[in-house]
C-alpha cells in the first residue's frame, strides 16, 4: 500500500496547476491527524506550499526552478474551491480603470468568506470580507467600477463617475446604473446624478 504522503502527491500532481489541495478532500485518504502530518511533511520537503490554515498549493516547476502558483491562479482555484466570491479591491480596481495612479503595494482582494491571509512562496495575500453590495457582478467592468468607487469613498466618487461615463462603454456603465439600488445611499445618488446629469 502507498504511503499516505505519497498519495496525497499523487494527488495533487493531477490537479491542473495552481489549483489548491485542501486538508479536508484528502480525508478518503486518511484521519485528519495523519492528513495534517502528511501535509506538514511535504511543505517541509518543498513538494507543497502551504497557502493558509488546510489549504496547500503544488509549486510550479520549470527549467528555471520553483515558484509559487500566480496569486491570479490560487486564488480563482481558491474561490471556486470554497465557493466563495473573490475579486480584487477596490484600490486595484482604480488603478486598472485609470482613476488612480497609485499601484497597490499589497495584493489584496475582497471575498464573501471570511477575512485571512493566504501565503504563495514570499508573497503574502490578504483576503477581507466584504459587504455584498461590493461583490455585486463580482467579475464584470461594471462591478470592478463599484469596487473602485467604494474604495474612492464619497467625496472623489463623483468625479471619478464623469470620468468612468466618458472611459466605459455604454453598456457597462448601465450596467452599473442598474445595480444602483443594490448600492449604499450616497453611491446610489452618485450615480443618478451621473447617469441623469
Amino acid at each position: 500500500m502507498q504511503r499516505l504522503t505519497e498519495q496525497i502527491l499523487a494527488h495533487a500532481e493531477g490537479l491542473p496547476e495552481g489549483t489548491p489541495v485542501a486538508a479536508k478532500s484528502l480525508l478518503h485518504l486518511g484521519n485528519r491527524a495523519a492528513v495534517d502530518q502528511a501535509l506538514s511533511r511535504l511543505t517541509e520537503r518543498g513538494q507543497l506550499i502551504r497557502a493558509g490554515r488546510g489549504v496547500y498549493l503544488r509549486p510550479i516547476t520549470n527549467r528555471f526552478g520553483t515558484r509559487a502558483p500566480s496569486v491570479e491562479q490560487a486564488v480563482e482555484a481558491l474561490a471556486s474551491q470554497r465557493g466563495e466570491v473573490i475579486v480584487p479591491s477596490g484600490a486595484a480596481a482604480a488603478n486598472t480603470l485609470g482613476l488612480t495612479t497609485q499601484v497597490p503595494v499589497r495584493s489584496v482582494y475582497l471575498t464573501s468568506g471570511r477575512s485571512r491571509t493566504m501565503n504563495l512562496g514570499k508573497q503574502v495575500v490578504e483576503l477581507r470580507h466584504a459587504p455584498r453590495w461590493q461583490l455585486a457582478l463580482a467579475h464584470k467592468p461594471a462591478g470592478q467600477a463599484v469596487r473602485a468607487l467604494a474604495w474612492l469613498g464619497p467625496d472623489k466618487a463623483e468625479a471619478a463617475l464623469k470620468t468612468l461615463k466618458r472611459k466605459l462603454p455604454p453598456a457597462t456603465f448601465s450596467e452599473l446604473v442598474a445595480a444602483a439600488p443594490q448600492l449604499p445611499t450616497w453611491l446610489a445618488r452618485s450615480v443618478g446624478k451621473a447617469a441623469h446629469g
